[in-house]
């Protein structure tokens, strides 16, 4: 197994993504250089996330989601072996953006067929996460608070959602999560593919 700078070595889930995101872009044949171009992402960057160098940010998958028109669901769900019709909520994929305190727990088994899915996602007092572009155009999109409070932005609409509310929307621009409240927030987010 390759080590990091420090000695350590890369997390499994960030070694198989890597792995799948250097597989894509091979698929297509593009460089590295291209691949930076269609995203909007620096070659360093791509690089090191394929090598598992560093753990990719929410932000940054998007980026690429969109690119190799993908959920971000369907692309985590690559890297895991056999799909089942089950998962336990000890055997749900997790997946953390340290850098933004971005929490997602991959709620429905994945595969790949399908057009919806089901995500939880947990933000720390204070997270912001910004998405510049939807990873499929036109996703639509059920926003469930079941902890804290939560703001959403999406087409330059604000909305500020509590415990128990719920917005629904097809995303075709930019959004932005935003945990507001004093405490984290936990929701469900409903994916359906157009």
């Amino acid at each position: 197994m390759k080590l990091d700078d420090a000695g350590v070595a890369p997390d499994p889930v960030d070694a198989r993504l890597g792995a799948r995101l250097a597989e894509l872009r091979a698929e297509r044949g593009w460089s590295l250089g291209e691949l930076a171009e269609r995203s909007g992402v620096s070659r360093s960057t791509l690089s090191r996330a394929e090598r598992a160098e560093t753990s990719p940010t929410a932000s940054l998958l998007n980026r690429l989601c969109g690119v190799y028109g993908r959920t971000m669901s369907q692309l985590l769900s690559e890297v895991e072996a056999e799909p089942a019709l089950l998962v336990r909520a000890a055997d749900q994929q997790v997946w953390q953006d340290r850098t933004s305190g971005f929490l997602r727990r991959s709620v429905s088994p994945p595969h790949t067929g399908l057009r919806g899915e089901l995500v939880e996602g947990r933000l720390r007092p204070g997270a912001d996460i910004a998405y510049d572009r939807p990873p499929v155009p036109g996703l639509e999109q059920h926003i469930w608070v079941l902890e804290g409070a939560l703001d959403v932005t999406a087409q330059d609409v604000g909305h500020h959602l509590d415990a128990g509310d719920c917005l629904r929307l097809r995303v075709w621009g930019p959004t932005r999560f935003r945990c507001s409240g004093p405490d984290a927030v936990r929701y469900v987010l409903a994916v359906v593919l157009p």
